[in-house]
């Protein structure tokens, strides 16, 4: 039997959603043993004098249990 916790996270990138979804995943991964995926709920940007400044994705995170 497996148990799965899940914690949620925001990350961000000046280069696109999906590099802030890697480093993301990155980092959660840096004190989480067994990150097995992600949910991606909400991807926003950030915009200064008419330009995206920045990518930001909130997620869940989902690690299993030792």
């Amino acid at each position: 039997m497996s148990i799965a916790k899940t914690i949620e996270i925001t990350a961000n990138s000046k280069k696109g959603f999906d590099d802030a979804i890697k480093q993301g995943i990155a980092k959660a991964s840096e004190s989480l043993e067994n990150v097995t995926g992600a949910w991606v709920m909400d991807q926003s940007v950030s915009a200064s004098k008419g330009k995206v400044t920045a990518y930001i994705v909130r997620m869940k995170v989902t690690f299993v249990l030792k």
